[in-house]
């Protein structure tokens, strides 16, 4: 069941030879949060994926259902659905990064797809003919899993290819937007409909929302242009590994969201958990949790999206600190079987913190990223994001089953929020006042370029386009990055 929201400096746009398509804005005004949408392919990326995801929601909250009640599944039975689901992105995501970067984004992106297509409509028709048991729902989820494996690098590095660089922090936060609009419709839909025709009917909407999904993605036009040979997968792999680990800009984010994707992200586990023990809903009560969390996330999403200029680091530490504050919240106020016109607000607000650290993490290891690394590195932030969802689902049933879903949810709120202090701690003392130096020099297949023409404002948003290709691709070795010109500039303030 994954979801991902469900993150600029560096241009974003294809590059290759002398001729590539590049994104074309329209002359028409643009209000800053809808700039993204100015450049056609990515009003064809974004119409395309808003049916996708709000069908992709219904799936999710019908396969909790499924499991619950149906199959008469166990807390861990729903942990364990949610482990494979995501589990192979801990085995796949970083090779997936590779072939996200060797082959055409978007050929890959469809192909992923439709695999997911065919996979919900198989799953359709097993629960309407009775042949669905937990068994099969458990190779469901892990099938689903291979295929996010490969969409999500590729996704994500699509999306910086699909406008221009200093629109990025728009496409991203309207991505998310675009993600929670589907968590608000999608469970109060699949509600409704889970009452009155059963899982089923949310299966077989989420593949016609795929098939239309796929309609619209070909008639994306982006050009492709294959990486220079001579070096094999391993020490494609390495470059990309070696890349994260010497940019604070993409380390850090990184670390931060693997903590909060394991401890403060679990809310397919929680909520209908929630719903069915701690207050005894039914399916109904389930898409009204679930739309109450999703309201919080759309507003998060779109406060980011009309704020960028207030995006910052140090924000994107605070977010993440108030969030395990709120989960906090969150597990008092069920644990005391408070009203749901209590439990509603504070569940937004959880989501509304998650909506803006994720998308701030986002932004910020996208835009710190090269072209021709996109890929990699952002195989490495959604394996991190991703991959450590199975083991946070796992753990929350274990929590869940001996010690309620209130107490669970205050533990993982506790861990996230003081990780993000000890993190937000260790960026002041190790990289102090210099964080823009901390980018390592560019890797093999870059130009060495000046750090004047390539270090933005640091209040800004903007900064110098990339080299040429023939430049791009000429190697220079990687040296201490101490003494090296900053590679990946600032894409936000410091505070």
């Amino acid at each position: 069941m994954p979801l991902h929201d469900d993150p600029p400096n560096l241009h974003a746009v294809a590059t290759g030879a002398a001729g590539a398509q590049r994104p074309t804005l329209s002359s028409r005004p643009r209000r800053a949060g809808f700039a993204a949408l100015a450049y056609p392919n990515y009003r064809r990326f974004f119409i395309g994926q808003l049916p996708a995801v709000i069908g992709l929601w219904m799936q999710n909250l019908a396969l909790s259902w499924l499991v619950l009640t149906t199959l008469d599944g166990s807390a861990f039975d729903l942990g364990l659905v949610n482990a494979l689901s995501f589990g192979p992105v801990l085995l796949l995501g970083l090779y997936a990064g590779v072939v996200a970067d060797r082959v055409h984004k978007r050929d890959l992106v469809n192909l992923t797809q439709a695999i997911n297509l065919v996979l919900a409509a198989a799953q359709a028709i097993l629960i309407v003919t009775d042949l669905a048991s937990l068994p099969q729902v458990f190779v469901f989820a892990l099938v689903l899993g291979v295929a996010n494996a490969f969409n999500q690098p590729a996704r994500q590095a699509m999306t910086s290819e699909l406008v221009d660089r200093k629109d990025l922090i728009s496409a991203i936060s309207l991505n998310s937007a675009v993600f929670n609009v589907g968590r608000v419709v999608g469970p109060s839909l699949a509600g409704v409909l889970i009452w009155q025709f059963g899982p089923a009917i949310c299966f077989a909407i989420n593949a016609g929302c795929y098939a239309f999904g796929l309609f619209m993605f070909r008639k994306i036009q982006l050009s492709f242009v294959p990486q220079p040979g001579g070096q094999d997968s391993i020490q494609k792999l390495k470059e990309g590994l070696r890349f994260v680990r010497r940019t604070e800009s993409v380390l850090l984010p990184t670390l931060l969201v693997g903590f909060i994707a394991t401890f403060a992200m679990n809310f397919n586990v929680w909520i209908p958990l929630l719903a069915t023990d701690t207050f005894g809903l039914g399916s109904n009560g389930l898409g009204l949790l679930m739309t109450g969390l999703g309201v919080g996330s759309l507003l998060g999403a779109l406060n980011l999206a009309f704020s960028s200029k207030r995006l910052s680091r140090q924000r994107l530490y605070v977010s993440a600190i108030v969030l395990g504050a709120v989960e906090i919240a969150l597990a008092f106020v069920s644990w005391s079987a408070m009203p749901l016109l209590v439990v509603l607000p504070v569940l937004a607000a959880a989501g509304f913190f998650m909506s803006t650290t994720t998308a701030m993490a986002n932004t910020i290891v996208q835009g710190s990223a090269p072209d021709d690394l996109r890929g990699r590195v952002m195989s490495v932030y959604m394996t991190v994001f991703t991959g450590t969802i199975p083991i946070g689902a796992l753990l929350t049933g274990v929590l869940v089953e001996r010690y309620g879903a209130p107490v669970a949810i205050g533990l993982g709120g506790l861990v996230a929020g003081i990780a993000a202090i000890v993190i937000l701690i260790w960026r002041e003392r190790t990289f102090g006042s210099h964080p823009a130096t901390t980018a390592p020099a560019p890797p093999a297949g870059h130009a060495d370029r000046s750090a004047a023409a390539n270090v933005a404002p640091v209040t800004g948003m903007s900064a110098a386009r990339p080299a040429s290709p023939a430049a791009q691709r000429s190697e220079s070795p990687a040296r201490d990055v101490r003494d090296a010109p900053a590679y990946a500039p600032p894409v936000a303030s410091e505070d």
